[in-house]
């Protein structure tokens, strides 16, 4: 066996959602950044597209991008479906989150690979994100809804008119212990053929 298999699972099994608010003061670095980044790019991609994008911010431009994010979440929901706390809390995530990654897909020119293999490229490299994460003993919370697919903000963020959101990562340490995990097991969710 070339990587100790133990470690490789608990590693998995011990990566964990935690939401801004739960997060700690405690800077986020760069270069654990640039880790991140690294294992991000190896992420599988059918027909090596590499469609995976990324913009990281912190300090005063994450700042801006969650007010940003607030507005047009106020925008584009109907009076009626509008929640003020769901609003504030878009908003405070500025003060509880010390970086965050904008994941986006670059759709390929050709559209020769489906936009959901290119689509799910994104989400595994994600997932790299979150191990590397769950590595430093970082949080990473991995946020989507309708603002992440609005026009607006694909506008605000300079994307094409092909290129998704797929996600903003808040990254943070815990400012308690680490939780734990529950999943219900893997064999109530399995089929076998030929085994």
């Amino acid at each position: 066996m070339r990587f100790n298999l133990s470690d490789v699972l608990e590693l998995i099994r011990s990566r964990r959602t935690l939401k801004p608010r739960a997060f700690s003061p405690r800077q986020i670095q760069r270069d654990q950044i640039e880790k991140m980044l690294e294992a991000a790019n190896w992420a599988p991609s059918h027909g090596l597209t590499e469609p995976w994008r990324f913009k990281v911010y912190a300090g005063e431009p994450l700042r801006q991008l969650l007010f940003t994010w607030a507005e047009i979440y106020k925008n584009i929901t109907p009076p009626e479906k509008f929640l003020p706390e769901r609003y504030e809390d878009i908003r405070n995530r500025a003060s509880q989150c010390t970086a965050a990654i904008l994941t986006w897909m670059k759709r390929q020119d050709s559209e020769v690979i489906p936009e959901m293999e290119e689509y799910a490229a994104c989400a595994c490299a994600i997932q790299n994100i979150a191990l590397v994460c769950t590595a430093y003993g970082i949080s990473c919370f991995w946020s989507t809804g309708p603002v992440c697919y609005s026009r607006e903000l694909h506008e605000y963020l300079g994307l094409g008119p092909k290129d998704k959101v797929v996600g903003l990562l808040y990254l943070g340490y815990p400012a308690g212990p680490w939780p734990e995990g529950r999943r219900s097991h893997w064999l109530n969710k399995t089929e076998w053929f030929g085994f």
